[in-house]
């Protein structure tokens, strides 16, 4: 199976089309912005000195990428299959290999479809970050940037780049944040008070911060807003606000793992002012700096 980018829906539609894939027991998907091509098993060159769910590397046209074993991850070791494929992803501007039992399909859905999962839910690995049913089918949105940052610790790194700008008074600015990943709001709320900007509200998706953003007396000087969400995307949230007149001006930033030059376009068709592709906190501080600081 491979993937056709032609297919990818206009910006700020609430839509997505999620790869659909099986591993253990379970039944995944994954962002179809993510992937850039599904293929049969590669020969690996194991790493030495590497968590358990790094497989090796591949050499696919040139290119050497790092492959991760999700039956691995998800605590369903099993022996590598003659059905098994690899989906080669690319995110944080970087590209890795998920290691899978098989692919299934390729499927339309909106955002309105996907709940975040109850605490219990979350419990395949705390990778998790949407449940959605459609017709029989119980699929789980696969939180992959968890799986590679906590694989790669790249999360670390990020908070030494903002400790190393120093931080300065920045507290009477609003910074309000659209974010479903609890690791990943973790981390932005970490960096900006290492930086300084303390006054900060934080909304679990695009929806929860509309809501918030209909209200009268809204005090926000600038908004930080992820891609992918349950209920409402960032894309979408974006388009939202800029139909309003009183956020016509506001100062709106997406932070995703999807910012890439093949899609920059989407986040320009909706009105946001920067786009930057995590975990790149430095760029972020610098780039709030520049708006509002």
């Amino acid at each position: 199976m491979s993937t056709d980018h032609n297919i990818l829906l206009e910006a700020g539609t609430n839509e997505l089309e999620i790869v659909i894939f099986q591993a253990g027991p379970f039944l995944f998907g994954i962002n179809v912005m993510k992937v850039r091509e599904i293929i049969t098993m590669l020969p690996l060159t194991p790493l030495p000195g590497t968590p358990e769910a790094i497989m090796g590397l591949i050499e696919l046209r040139g290119e050497v990428m790092t492959v991760i074993d999700l039956p691995m991850v998800i605590n369903h070791p099993r022996e590598v299959g003659s059905d098994d494929r690899l989906i080669v992803c690319e995110f944080n501007g970087e590209k890795s290999v998920l290691r899978v039992d098989q692919v299934t399909e390729i499927k339309r859905i909106s955002w309105e479809q996907i709940d975040t999962p109850s605490d219990l839910a979350r419990g395949v690995q705390g990778i998790t970050n949407g449940v959605v049913k459609t017709g029989d089918q119980m699929i789980i949105l696969l939180d992959y940037e968890r799986i590679a940052l906590e694989l790669s610790r790249k999360d670390i790194m990020a908070r030494e780049s903002v400790k190393r700008l120093g931080a300065r008074e920045r507290s009477n600015k609003n910074i309000w944040i659209a974010e479903d990943s609890e690791m990943l709001r973790t981390l932005i709320l970490d960096t900006l008070d290492d930086a300084g900007y303390f006054n900060t509200t934080v909304f679990n998706n695009g929806k929860e911060a509309l809501d918030a953003f209909e209200q009268d007396d809204v005090e926000c000087d600038l908004l930080i807003t992820d891609i992918e969400m349950p209920q409402m995307d960032g894309l979408h949230l974006t388009k939202r606000l800029r139909e309003m007149d009183r956020y016509a001006s506001l100062p709106i930033i997406i932070f995703s793992s999807l910012i890439s030059d093949d899609l920059k376009h989407k986040g320009e068709a909706v009105g946001a002012n920067a786009q930057i592709t995590k975990p790149e906190i430095g760029i972020l501080i610098a780039t709030l700096d520049e708006f509002v600081g």
